[in-house]
């Protein structure tokens, strides 16, 4: 079986692969969010105070710490991008970054809400 890389023209994977990031990235920082105020009894309103207050208590892995601050200004800059290269730029950040940040992220909550 090929991957989708090899399948899809690289300008269709790398939109699509943007648009599973946005959503994604709403969905994963509003779960923190519910799991801090929920099982931590800490409250936050924004994605960069709930990474930051996830970090505080242990969850986001030290190695990953630098990352975070990239991804959330990724987001936020993330409709003005308007470039082939940039787009990707975009995808191999996705790749070699946010998606191991995101499942680290991801196992941590699984792992503590299993408890």
């Amino acid at each position: 079986m090929r991957n989708l890389q090899e399948t899809l023209p690289a300008e269709i994977l790398y939109e699509v692969t943007a648009k599973r990031f946005e959503y994604t990235y709403e969905a994963l920082w509003k779960t923190i969010r519910l799991f801090l105020l929920e099982e931590k009894g800490i409250e936050c309103n924004s994605p960069m105070d709930c990474f930051k207050a996830l970090y505080s208590v242990g969850l986001i892995d030290e190695k990953h710490s630098e990352d975070i601050p990239k991804i959330v200004r990724m987001r936020n800059n993330i409709v003005h991008i308007y470039d082939f290269s940039l787009a990707e730029d975009l995808f191999k950040f996705i790749r070699e970054k946010v998606i191991p940040v995101f499942g680290s992220i991801i196992k941590a909550l699984r792992d503590n809400c299993a408890k």
